[in-house]
């Protein structure tokens, strides 16, 4: 009697205890498949958020007929799109020169001048197109073109869930006493999820404003200038002159000299003195020389 009655319950005991390893198997499934999916849900609306990040960049060099107009053109152009131009260069280069004399003190200088320019600009990715198409309008010919478009959003998303790790990991550290960093590391650290940041900025202004390179020139240009002569030997007056110059020269020379003989008389006297003494001397020498 009693085997009977002990045989049902082991029975519910062993039903019982399977039935409940069965559902905590599943409710740790369940748990399981809840956190895979709230990941899954998390780095969905990580790449909703970021959408896709698209860097357009182009470039153009072309040949214009004139440099200056065209740059006037291409900033109002820039202007009118909501853009901004960046950096603005014009270069005159000279090629050859010939100096071609005209008269005794001036030159006709003679130049032939290259001239380019270089323009960066940043237009709204909406408005490349169009810019493009109207710069393009403004030139003689294209010699080249280009325009690339690159994703960045892998990218974008890669530094974003780094950054939201690294900012969960310092939250718990500051509730983990003994989880504490040196100086040294913590600012390495900080540093680190900063280039993070700024890199995500200038993929951001990548992103709203495409970059344009424009380069341009204009057929060389001749250009005439009359300027002095530098050349010294250039301004001695005519031979005529310079001959009437000389007649002039040597009377006022011939003067000075009279007038520096005349200051001199005393000299004449003296000197006659002095040569009638030595002429007095050399008689009575050959006087004396006899008597003995």
């Amino acid at each position: 009697m009693k085997s009977k009655i002990l045989i049902p319950l082991l029975a519910g005991l062993v039903l019982l205890g399977a039935c409940k390893g069965v559902n905590k198997s599943e409710s740790a499934d369940t748990v399981e498949n809840a956190v895979g999916k709230e990941k899954a849900v998390s780095l969905k609306k990580d790449t909703l958020q970021t959408g896709p990040k698209l860097v357009k960049k182009a470039d153009i060099h072309f040949k214009v007929k004139n440099v200056q107009q065209t740059s006037e053109q291409i900033a109002a152009l820039t202007t009118s799109l909501n853009g901004m131009v960046i950096h603005h260069t014009i270069n005159s280069t000279s090629e050859n020169s010939a100096d071609i004399k005209r008269s005794s003190d001036s030159i006709m200088r003679v130049t032939v001048v290259n001239t380019t320019a270089e323009m960066t600009v940043k237009i709204p990715p909406a408005n490349l197109e169009s810019f493009m198409l109207q710069v393009s309008k403004m030139g003689i010919y294209i010699n080249n073109s280009h325009m690339e478009i690159s994703d960045k959003s892998l990218e974008y998303l890669s530094t974003q869930l780094k950054l939201k790790n690294q900012n969960e990991r310092i939250a718990r550290d500051k509730k983990e006493t003994n989880a504490a960093k040196s100086p040294d590391d913590l600012l390495a650290f900080k540093n680190n999820m900063v280039d993070q940041q700024i890199n995500n900025r200038r993929t951001d202004d990548s992103v709203k404003n495409s970059v344009v390179v424009l380069s341009f020139y204009e057929s060389n240009v001749v250009t005439r200038e009359i300027i002095a002569n530098n050349d010294l030997s250039a301004y001695n007056p005519p031979v005529s002159k310079q001959l009437s110059i000389s007649f002039e020269n040597g009377w006022d020379v011939f003067v000075s000299l009279l007038v520096a003989l005349a200051n001199a008389w005393v000299i004449f006297p003296m000197g006659f003195g002095v040569w009638m003494l030595v002429r007095s001397i050399k008689k009575k020498r050959p006087v004396a020389l006899a008597k003995n």
